[in-house]
């Protein structure tokens, strides 16, 4: 099993990148590293849709507004490759922040409305982050189909509406949140949890699908120990955002 090629410079992936012919189908999945099979998942669907699939791993500063947060995010470098090279991806992009904010991220993308509530709420400069780093590396791979889980749906609806007011000539393919057995929606924070803690983390997945509304939901996870950042409902799913032994944790649902 051949492993993918890595690029650790940005203007050597451009080069190559301007030699691929525009008939080869390319497939993009950008991620903070710390892969797990719900990342897998969505390279396997690239690897099945595309001629060439390309993975990026970067965790992005500009997207944590706890410091703490960004430093203690996981770093698992040879698994990582390990799940790429399985999932038969043929490139690995892994810039550094120099290459990826040479202005030193004196330019940004900002949203003016949904940005601002959910995570965003309480996450001053979040999305900011996260809708500057995209920009960057969607400009950079220059894929035609783009993969990015539900679990982060507040996420994804913002990429795929970015995409659409900068029109941009690219998909942004939604693919279904993967969950433990338990129903613990898979996140690469779930490294952090305990074992007892990861036990418990499932009650959010449970309390979100079976309350009638969001302020039950709520009223559960604290009355289980749970420190409650927001449970709300917006376009027919009910979202949620809360700490378990100092991890934030977050899981939505559909409920059409």
């Amino acid at each position: 099993m051949n492993k993918p090629k890595v690029f650790e410079s940005v203007q050597e992936f451009i080069k190559f990148r301007q030699g691929i012919s525009p008939e080869v189908t390319i497939g993009f999945v950008p991620t903070m590293g710390a892969l797990h099979e719900g990342h897998a998942s969505l390279l396997r669907r690239s690897a099945s849709e595309n001629d060439l699939t390309i993975l990026s791993i970067f965790v992005n500063p500009t997207q944590f507004n706890d410091k703490s947060d960004f430093t203690n995010y996981p770093k698992t470098w040879d698994a990582d490759l390990k799940v790429a090279t399985e999932c038969k991806v043929n490139f690995i992009l892994m810039p550094t922040y120099e290459q990826m904010y040479p202005d030193n991220y004196r330019y940004k993308l900002s949203e003016n409305d949904f940005s601002k509530k959910l995570c965003g709420g309480s996450r001053i400069g979040h999305f900011d982050g996260v809708l500057t780093i995209v920009m960057k590396l969607l400009n950079i791979v220059r894929a035609g189909k783009n993969y990015f889980g539900e679990k982060d749906y507040q996420q994804f609806q913002l990429i795929k509406d970015m995409a659409s007011s900068f029109f941009m000539p690219l998909e942004i393919i939604p693919c279904p949140t993967l969950r433990e057995p338990s129903g613990l929606a898979m996140s690469s924070r779930n490294i952090r949890l305990s074992p007892e803690g990861k036990v418990k983390a499932a009650l959010i997945y449970k309390f979100i699908t079976e309350s009638k509304s969001a302020t039950e939901a709520a009223t559960k996870l604290t009355e289980s120990g749970f420190t409650v950042d927001y449970v709300e409902d917006y376009y027919n799913r009910r979202f949620v955002a809360a700490f378990l032994e100092g991890v934030r944790l977050i899981d939505n649902v559909d409920i059409k």
